[in-house]
């Protein structure tokens, strides 16, 4: 004889440490308590406060048990293919219950954050790691019965709250638990911040209402003019030296250039003066006039942009002793207005960071000296240093000032020395064809991150022009049959090193084999 009593709901939690899935889990349990029924909660923690993948699991009955009634049995463990709801903190977590098979077309709803941390295997790869998100909505699509996605990250900073208390709204909205909101909302006023967090709770409650998909319309792209007033505003007194640029560069490239241009010359301007960004600008404005192509002025001009704006000890110390900055930590962690907020940064700059800034006449020595005593990796200078407190403060700031010797600095002679090759690589390439020289502008990609890691792929790069595009352009200019086989070499080339920095060498021996 079958039983008619209702199973019991599962909810599978997919979260990373630190973003609080512990305490969602709480929340359902109290408030499937507070609504007169039965609930039990099991974990596996992963690495918990580090970002790492954290799973929670919990079940519970959904009719009220009399007085005497035997308590139901749970499960200690989701089964694949029998969970009711998945809620994901972050859209990548999604995917991974998906992946491990946990979801129903038939049954299972699923709640998720749109909104990405990169996992470090994304965050390893040189090239673009970053797994697809429309192969994560196609396995929402198929293997959910019904999904509520939105961005919970930028709700809850709206609302002032934390994702989970977003989620938590979410998840009522769905109705998947016969609970009223006032014991979601009793649930959580027993736990810290409660204010916060029922702000976040109504806030997701109502995201959820309006009936969210994977696919949202997206927003008209707003005007560059508007953009750039934007740029110019929070550029300050350097806003009007922007303007001025953007007035000449708009006269110069055409109206499809004009966003890219634009968004360049800000991050140059802000990076270190207006004078900087003219020397940008006319880079930019001798490949224009070389090749003619707005697609190859494009690729260079955003090629250049990021390597012109390397990251080097002034940099980062800028960004760190911006009240801006201050401001989102602030936000972020919650800090009322006038608490005390401690802020310690750990920085490990090795050698080569630290001569890099001072002049070139005074830093080529030190190189020289470092460079024979330590060939393969520099020591490092470990410093924890607590920018909230005044001294500490000043001793970042001071060393952000030092942007004005950046221009002359021994970084800057090296960076740009590279950069000089790597323009005159594109210029010859775009003399003999400009899908060719689109290519060998993009290989610029290759050189990127800071100390050991940078020095091994400058080293990579030199080869990669050296000993692939140069020989590989001149052989198919020899021959005059195209230069079909020149993209194809350059571009599998730099796939190469793109997925392995060590992959210089099969990157010359395919280059060796095909010539």
């Amino acid at each position: 004889m079958t039983s008619s009593a209702p199973r019991p709901i599962s909810v599978l939690i997919a979260a990373l440490g630190g973003q609080g899935g512990g305490v969602l889990t709480d929340w359902i349990v109290a408030s499937a308590e507070h609504a007169g029924l039965a609930a039990q909660a099991t974990s596996i923690p992963g690495v918990a406060q580090r970002t790492g993948a954290t799973t929670y699991y919990l079940e519970v009955h959904p009719v009220a048990a009399g007085p005497g009634a035997p308590r139901p049995v749970f499960s200690l463990y989701p089964t694949p293919g029998d969970v009711d709801v998945i809620i994901a903190s972050e859209f990548l977590e999604a995917g991974r219950t998906l992946e491990l098979d946990y979801a129903s077309p038939e049954r299972t709803i699923l709640v998720a954050s749109t909104h990405r941390l990169f996992a470090i295997g994304e965050r390893t790869v040189l090239g673009d790691g970053v797994f697809p998100a429309e192969r994560l909505r196609e396995a929402a699509r198929a293997l959910t019965r019904r999904t509520v996605a939105f961005d919970a990250l930028a709700a809850a900073r709206s609302a002032g709250s934390e994702v989970n208390a977003v989620l938590l709204g979410a998840f009522a909205a769905t109705g998947a638990l016969p609970i009223p909101d006032s014991a979601y909302e009793a649930a959580i006023r027993e736990g810290v911040a409660a204010e916060r967090n029922l702000a976040g709770f109504k806030a997701g409650r109502e995201i959820a209402a309006l009936g969210t998909s994977l696919d949202p319309a997206r927003p008209a792209a707003r005007a560059w003019t508007e953009v750039r007033a934007e740029r110019a505003a929070a550029l300050g007194r350097r806003g009007a030296g922007f303007l001025a640029l953007c007035a000449a560069a708009e006269a110069a490239f055409e109206p499809a250039l004009h966003p890219t241009v634009g968004e360049a010359l800000a991050r140059l301007v802000d990076y270190q003066d207006v004078r900087y960004a003219e020397r940008w600008l006319a880079l930019v404005r001798e490949v224009h006039a070389d090749g003619g192509d707005a697609r190859l002025t494009e690729r260079f001009a955003r090629r250049l942009a990021v390597w012109a704006t390397y990251e080097d000890a002034i940099r980062v110390a800028d960004l760190k002793t911006r009240r801006a900055r201050f401001e989102r930590i602030r936000a972020e962690q919650g800090a009322p207005a006038g608490a005390t907020l401690v802020v310690t940064d750990y920085l490990k700059p090795d050698l080569d960071e630290i001569y890099g800034i001072l002049p070139a006449a005074i830093g080529r020595p030190i190189a020289r000296w470092a460079e024979r005593r330590w060939p393969a990796e520099r020591p490092t200078l470990g410093q924890h240093v607590r920018t909230t407190t005044v001294a500490g403060f000043l001793r970042v700031w001071l060393l952000g000032r030092f942007r004005v010797l950046r221009p002359r600095s021994l970084r800057a002679e090296r960076e740009w020395a590279l950069i000089e090759r790597w323009r005159a690589a594109v210029l010859a390439a775009a003399a003999l064809d400009t899908e060719l020289a689109v290519e060998v502008a993009e290989t610029a990609g290759v050189v990127r991150g800071y100390g050991e890691v940078r020095r091994r792929l400058a080293g990579a790069f030199v080869r990669l022009l050296d000993e692939v595009v140069t020989p590989t352009m001149a052989r198919d200019r020899d021959a005059g049959a195209g230069f079909a086989r020149s993209r194809g070499i350059v571009a599998e080339a730099r796939r190469l090193l793109l997925i392995d920095e060590k992959g210089i060498e099969a990157a010359v021996a395919l280059a060796v084999a095909r010539v």
